[in-house]
């Protein structure tokens, strides 16, 4: 049994019933994907190489092409492609372009490739036409970025849980909101260290300084 088809679909239960499931004509004969980290590399006096300092992960890249061909029907190939270039619009029920679901691979779940992200290009190249100048085929060069929520990447690193108490020193250069995206996965949560630890300007808060991070409740 071959491959089955790439599917792409969109997350939101939502947008599922309105746009569906899009079904590809033919599947990519390859695919990219890109991971890469970002780094801040800082020049010491008399040091011959700059101290790299890890800052944080960047977002990985899926890209591939998609093939569509109508000729035989002589239809316009447009109406195909359409349904991939559409899910770069913003949507009017969640006032954004859609987060989308690339799934192809084997007949068994566990066989199948998966790839969470939103489209972030598409370019379209027709390559046939008929004599009346309708387009019949043509190659879609596709780039989409991986989509993660915080709470589904602070899962996967384990790290610890944000129910329990900690101490952290506060730093040179950190900040309070920083502080509770870190440690919450939201940055708007500085209002509850900055209460527990009675801090009534979260901007003048020394380095230095041990600071209590409650669990939340």
């Amino acid at each position: 049994m071959g491959l089955e088809k790439l599917k792409i679909k969109p997350l939101n239960i939502q947008l599922s019933k309105s746009i569906g499931e899009i079904e590809v004509m033919f599947n990519p004969a390859e695919f990219s994907i890109e991971t890469r980290n970002q780094f801040q590399r800082t020049a010491m006096p008399g040091l011959p190489t700059p101290v790299t300092q890890f800052v944080s992960g960047e977002t990985q890249t899926l890209s591939f092409d998609l093939f569509f061909d109508t000729y035989e029907k002589r239809e316009d190939v447009r109406a195909k492609t359409r349904q991939v270039t559409d899910l770069l619009k913003i949507n009017k029920e969640i006032h954004a372009p859609p987060v989308c679901r690339f799934e192809w691979g084997g007949a068994l779940q566990a066989d199948k490739t998966h790839f969470q992200g939103v489209i972030d290009s598409v370019t379209q190249k027709f390559t046939m036409f008929l004599d009346s100048g309708l387009p019949v085929r043509a190659t879609l060069t596709i780039k989409v970025s991986e989509f993660r929520t915080i709470q589904e990447q602070l899962h996967s690193l384990g790290l610890e849980s944000a129910d329990r108490t900690k101490r952290r020193i506060f730093k040179e250069g950190d900040t309070l909101w920083l502080l509770a995206n870190n440690e919450y996965g939201d940055p708007f949560k500085w209002r509850e260290i900055a209460a527990f630890n009675r801090i009534d300007n979260p901007r003048l808060v020394p380095p230095g300084t041990a600071l209590t991070v409650p669990p939340l409740e």
